[in-house]
């Protein structure tokens, strides 16, 4: 089956500024692609060519096998966006702002709209103007979401959203996925690509570093952990265990970096009378700084 975006070569520069530069990936039909890097990689650079927002230098997008720039009032027709800033007009009340982006894909199953108001729990009777930040991004999702389109593409989707709300949004999610249609979509956090995405880009000062399934992302990240014990335990007995990097003892404590699974540590630690675990997981700009830095390590042990 032809993968539903492919991208050859594809680059963007402003002027003398960097954009993206020879980004290259395809995603197959029917899966969820997270699309990962700080701010300013070129994550909306390249939404924003895929969808004909923005033209590239050189190189070529497709989807559904048809150009991004040619063709892109029928790739429109079949695609459910929600860009990074979502605004409309405030007058508008939430039920118009959905009404309205639906009669441009030809109208919704209203039932469906309802549903969909209903599980993120946003009153579309409102005024836009009116809704905290986390409400408009639900009417956001639902403009998206509402025409149940066969690709989505969507840009920091649970920005500003609650916990249950970021709850629904990945249950949403799923059930895209099992529907059968695609999901391209951008984020700041970890753990919701971790737990929604089939695979991973990982794009850095315009270039894609890495493709690969999120498992893989999985054993990339680390974790901070703090160990604290009723009597002392030395550092080296934890130094040698599989995935621990740092290692610092004060008093009774230790503080670990962990990367990959935690049950060597945890094994290591149910030994001692261990009063207290904690284990913090990483922003998403540290764990970009930690897969950078060990790629530079690498390629200086090559070199």
């Amino acid at each position: 089956m032809a993968p539903v975006i492919q991208t050859l070569g594809l680059t963007k520069h402003y002027g003398g500024h960097r954009g993206i530069e020879q980004v290259e990936f395809e995603v197959a039909a029917g899966e969820v692609f997270g699309f990962l890097g700080p701010n300013g990689a070129g994550k909306t650079t390249t939404i924003r060519i895929l969808l004909d927002t923005v033209r590239a230098t050189a190189g070529t997008a497709r989807i559904f096998g048809l150009d991004s720039r040619s063709d892109s009032v029928a790739i429109h027709r079949r695609v459910g966006y929600l860009p990074g800033e979502f605004s409309l007009y405030d007058r508008l009340t939430g039920r118009e702002t959905v009404d309205y982006f639906s009669k441009l894909h030809g109208g919704v199953d209203r039932a469906y709209q309802a549903q969909l108001a209903e599980r993120l729990d946003v009153d579309l009777s409102r005024r836009y103007r009116d809704y905290s930040r986390g409400n408009k991004q639900k009417v956001a999702l639902i403009t998206a979401l509402q025409h149940r389109p066969d690709l989505l593409v969507l840009d920091e989707p649970s920005s500003g959203l609650d916990p249950l709300g970021q709850q629904t949004f990945l249950a949403l999610l799923r059930e895209a996925r099992e529907d059968g249609r695609t999901v391209f979509l951008s984020s700041h956090v970890l753990d919701e690509v971790r737990r929604s995405c089939d695979r991973v880009g990982i794009i850095r000062e315009g270039r894609l570093e890495t493709v690969a399934p999120v498992d893989q992302l999985r054993d990339m990240a680390h974790h901070e952990v703090e160990l604290r014990f009723a009597g002392a335990v030395t550092a080296a007995e934890f130094e040698s265990l599989p995935g621990v990097s740092i290692v610092t003892a004060t008093d009774h404590e230790l503080h670990l970096t962990v990367t990959g699974e935690m049950d060597p540590v945890v094994r290591a630690a149910a030994r001692h009378h261990l009063i207290d675990f904690t284990s913090r997981e990483p922003s998403l700009e540290e764990f970009f700084l930690a897969h950078y830095r060990a790629g530079t390590a690498a390629a200086d042990d090559r070199g």
